[in-house]
């Protein structure tokens, strides 16, 4: 781990141990040393330039959820301490909603909801980071639906021409990680399988996924079998039949002790011109950030997480339609 403080064994280590470390620890003040001044947050909900928002960002949250903890469940990664290292971590958050924010007044709610984040690291600093929190399964939790939430975050922000824009490809800011990942065969086998799932191809689930399979799937739905794979894959792409697909990112780790596994970024850019997972077609131009983690078994893929946020495509769908 060179350029990396030596307490860290490995790169998983430094992730896991950096996350517990300035949540769980209240060492907030290590993003200054963790963070590059000048970092790139992208989550589906907004675009954040500089460490001094990130910082902001965490406070208010813990003000919000004090008890919040982030169990690490995977860290799948790609790169070199030399060249830097690209990792996606997989997190099952724990919080209660004991303070007044974003979400509206504290009402004591108990929520159990993932995260997935790709963060890129050289000499001990994150300095560019792709981050997706499971608002449906977070506002649904609360007495909330996805859609609903998404209008009231626009009011609550101050009107469409006031609230926060949600990231599309036109208020992206570059970073300095343009790497696109490794060469591990069953990165490669997940990444080939997505694109031919939204190319239609349905019946490829027939082949690829362990009749088995288990799923976790956005708004903190869990299901099994490869029936409930084609239903959540099918809602997604019949609700977005136009827009372009694109694989941004493939990597996958064999360790030793675990299955293989695979990390796959991709997005959809394009109109919601269907009916599928996100009801009328309403022709708004929408962009779905998603990443994926799989792990695969003798008989396929048998264990899938997946997360997009559910109420950033309905803020861009309400910014559009009224």
């Amino acid at each position: 781990m060179k350029g990396f403080d030596d307490r860290f064994t490995d790169f998983p280590d430094y992730i896991l141990g950096i996350t517990k470390e300035i949540w769980e620890d209240r060492g907030i003040h290590t993003l200054h040393r963790y963070y590059a001044d000048d970092i790139v947050v992208r989550s589906p909900g907004s675009v954040v330039v500089g460490n001094q928002g990130v910082i902001a960002a965490t406070m208010a949250t813990l003000a919000e959820f004090p008890d919040r903890q982030l169990l690490g469940e995977d860290v799948i990664w790609c790169g070199t301490p030399e060249t830097g290292m690209l990792s996606s971590h997989r997190i099952v958050s724990t919080a209660t909603h004991e303070g007044d924010g974003v979400y509206g007044a504290a009402t004591g709610t108990r929520l159990t909801y993932r995260i997935l984040a790709d963060c890129h690291a050289i000499d001990n600093r994150i300095d560019d980071e792709w981050l997706i929190r499971d608002q449906g399964a977070i506002v649904r939790q609360m007495g909330w639906d996805p859609a609903d939430y998404a209008r009231t975050q626009i009011d609550r922000e101050g009107g469409p021409d006031a609230c926060v824009q949600p990231l599309t490809p036109a208020n992206d800011r570059p970073g300095p990680y343009g790497g696109k990942g490794n060469d591990d065969a069953y990165g490669a086998r997940y990444a080939d399988m997505l694109t031919r799932i939204m190319d239609a191809e349905m019946a490829v689930i027939g082949t690829e996924y362990d009749r088995g399979c288990h799923l976790e799937h956005p708004g903190g739905a869990t299901a099994h079998g490869r029936e409930a794979a084609d239903r959540f894959w099918m809602g997604l792409r019949a609700s977005f039949p136009s827009a372009t697909f694109s694989i941004d990112h493939v990597m996958g780790n064999q360790d030793a002790m675990m299955s293989p596994r695979a990390a796959v970024r991709w997005s959809l850019t394009g109109k919601h011109d269907g009916w599928g997972a996100f009801g009328r077609p309403t022709g708004a131009d929408v962009y779905v950030l998603g990443i994926g983690h799989a792990e695969y078994g003798p008989r396929g893929l048998r264990r899938e997480y997946v997360l997009y946020d559910e109420t950033a495509i309905w803020k861009q769908i309400a910014l559009q339609t009224g």
